[in-house]
């Protein structure tokens, strides 16, 4: 076989093959990849810009060295010592050349010159003046005076400190102020020590167009200090007068330095002043990118609360080399609740869910970001009792999070049944199982909706959760109930919908504009479940804190200038309540009430205890009718849940807000008026 043959072989990954001889060259195992891989990397290293980063060094050795006999001898050039400069230079280079390719001074980074490389400059040519001495004395046998090496020593932190920063200060300061490029005039919000690494990288890249003015600090203590030769200049709440003062083009920030309010208020200053409000990623989620990834701002961030301080070691000791089960997986909440149960190792993690598209994407994702344990993928209706006691029977769950459920509030409206059914007889199923496979924790998920319920959706989850506590009282396993309101970003959510409404001209249609909503983002909501979970002792219902309820005409007109777009510039238009909806959701039933807990954003709903026989007979009974008219279901629901008024408890709620006058804007008042 010629050797040309080979060389046009098809090549197929690792492997070349032979079509001409129908024989193939075996892949090439890791090790022999590694050390092709080095032996091409080292070539091209050493024949490009490192081989002159060397050629550089070994120059300044030998200027350096001749320098300080030249000073040892007062510039006598014709002394007899220079001499001996002339006759050790030679093996005196490659003595540092040594020391100084050991310490990989050849393999660093000039663009970059850092403190603490200085520090191994200054390590790196004392080792030398040492080994010159000692080489010197007692290898060479030649009398080099003993300040040489010292003096040595010293040239060489000079010339090649000197080089290296040298030519950053060249990049940091001359050369953007000699560059024609217009930057933009760039205000820092927050001083601390993520935003002084921000403004270092910004500084330190002038390729990228930015001009950084100062910091505006949240405090005035740190007004007049400075961060790196930056100046603090003021304090956030004086933005508006420092982005006149200073023609400000772009104001950066990093998430959680302000909280939503505040950054809702920072983001009409800058729309006012045609300031463009941006935010940086956390540093840690920059590392490795040549480039600053920013973004603009997003509801998410307007809507933001300080960050979840969770207690890992309880959640660790819950879900770390256990097996845990999350069904509805595809969904927002269920998929969101994967992500971050992978962050604490479990032995194996079952996502089970309906929806083979998102199952698949979720699995990919699951593998992709580096999860160790054993990935099981289940398609399954929760409904179906034989094929969820297989799943059951086959991987023993230790720990279930239950998040498969109907939520779409109107939608259920017009299918009763079909709520019924999966939301109460999946919940019981998937209960009964835990309880008969002697699962550790069971986690039911519900709703704000679950609270005084004017739908079918709320009704059912309430039910769920009147199964849930009154078979915790029965059972060995942890019962654990946890309740919040919606979350952004989900399927289905608001937010998409306004979004696309925004993107087509408009218009924006709300239901009523005195209607408000609990929210909050979907990682916070996944955590604090998981923290739930690992407090729960079992019967609780955790109430998470979803903070002050906000006006959905509010997030409507939030998003329209989020899209840069003048508040005015989108028509909002009232459609009115559709079936099932409330004006107002509640967190809580009248007769419960908020315990603290140990967490500072979880609240424990003290609630009546339910009977466990009277329970299951109801929930049978119900089940019983699935295949009935709607209205019959209906019915039957009104009596088993007496919180349950639908349509009743809206137009109580309405009338007494008109009476009040609480939410009526002028506004408001016109466009009812007009209509």
């Amino acid at each position: 076989m010629d050797r040309q043959r080979i060389v046009e072989g098809d090549i197929v990954g690792d492997t070349v093959n032979l079509s001409s001889c129908g024989k193939s060259i075996g892949v090439l195992n890791d090790a022999d990849k590694d050390a092709q891989n080095r032996g091409i990397l080292f070539y091209a290293q050493w024949t490009g810009w490192y081989s002159f980063i060397a050629a550089v060094y070994l120059s300044l050795f030998a200027v350096a060295y001749w320098l300080a006999f030249v000073f040892r001898y007062d510039f006598n050039f014709r002394d007899v010592g220079l001499l001996t400069c002339y006759k050790t230079i030679g093996w005196i280079i490659c003595l540092k050349s040594a020391i100084f390719f050991y310490h990989r001074h050849f393999h660093s980074c000039w663009l970059n010159a850092t403190f603490k490389e200085f520090l191994f400059l200054c390590k790196s040519a004392i080792y030398s003046s040492v080994a010159i001495f000692i080489m010197s004395h007692y290898v060479f046998n030649v009398k080099i005076p003993r300040t040489i090496p010292v003096m040595d020593c010293i040239f060489t932190i000079a010339l090649i400190g000197g080089i290296r920063f040298g030519w950053r200060l060249f990049r940091e300061e001359i050369r953007p102020r000699l560059s024609k490029t217009k930057r933009l005039k760039t205000l820092l919000l927050g001083s601390d020590m993520q935003l002084a690494e921000l403004a270092h990288d910004l500084r330190d890249r002038s390729e990228l167009g930015y001009q950084i003015v100062g910091f505006l600090s949240l405090s005035e203590q740190d007004v007049g200090q400075q961060y790196g030769h930056i100046p603090v200049i003021g304090t956030v709440d004086q933005i508006e007068r420092v982005l006149l003062r200073y023609s400000i083009q772009e104001v950066l920030t990093c998430p959680g330095i302000l909280n939503g309010d505040y950054l809702r208020h920072v983001l009409m200053i800058c729309q006012k002043h045609k300031a463009h409000l941006r935010i940086v990623p956390p540093i840690e989620t920059r590392l490795g990118n040549s480039s600053i990834p920013m973004r603009d701002i997003r509801i998410e961030d307007l809507l933001k609360r300080d960050p979840n301080n969770l207690d890992n070691t309880i959640i660790e000791r819950m879900l770390t080399d256990r097996i845990i089960l999350v069904t509805g997986a595809g969904g927002s909440i269920g998929s969101e609740i994967c992500r971050q149960i992978i962050k604490f190792c479990p032995k194996k993690l079952i996502v089970l869910g309906r929806g083979e598209n998102r199952i698949f994407f979720l699995e990919k994702e699951l593998q992709q970001s580096g999860f160790s344990g054993e990935l099981v993928t289940v398609i399954a209706d929760v409904t179906r009792e034989s094929r969820i006691e297989q799943v059951m029977s086959e991987h023993r769950p230790q720990v279930i999070f239950h998040a498969a459920a109907h939520k779409h509030v109107p939608l259920m409206e017009s299918n009763i049944s079909e709520a019924v059914y999966n939301n109460i007889k999946g919940t019981k199923t998937l209960a009964d199982l835990a309880d008969k496979y002697q699962v550790s924790t069971f986690v039911q998920i519900s709703t704000d909706k679950a609270v005084n319920p004017t739908s079918v959706m709320g009704a059912t989850k309430h039910l769920a959760e009147r199964y849930v506590h009154a078979l915790a009282s029965i059972s060995k396993t942890k019962y654990i109930v946890t309740r919040f309101g919606n979350v952004l970003g989900s399927t289905g959510s608001v937010v998409q919908i306004f979004r696309k409404q925004i993107a087509q001209g408009g218009p924006i249609t709300v239901t009523d504009r005195r209607m408000t909503r609990y929210f909050m983002t979907i990682p916070e909501a996944s955590q604090l479940v998981l923290q739930a979970a690992a407090m729960g002792a079992g019967g609780e219902i955790f109430v998470m804190d979803m903070g002050e309820p906000v006006k959905v005409v509010d997030l409507a007109k939030d998003l329209i200038r989020l899209s840069g777009l003048p508040e005015n510039a989108i028509e909002i238009h009232e459609t009115g309540i559709r079936p099932g909806e409330k004006l107002y959701e509640e967190l809580y039933f009248n007769s419960e009430k908020a315990i603290r807990t140990s967490h500072e954003k979880l609240r424990c709903a003290s609630h009546r205890r339910f009977d466990w026989e009277a329970v299951r007979g109801q929930v049978d009974e119900l089940l019983s009718l699935v295949n009935e008219p709607d209205h019959v279901i209906q019915i039957k629901l009104c009596e088993f849940i007496e919180e349950y008024k639908p349509e009743i408890r809206n137009l109580q709620k309405s009338q007494n807000a008109e009476n009040n006058d609480m939410t009526f804007t002028k506004e408001t008042k016109e466009l009812r008026k007009a209509g």
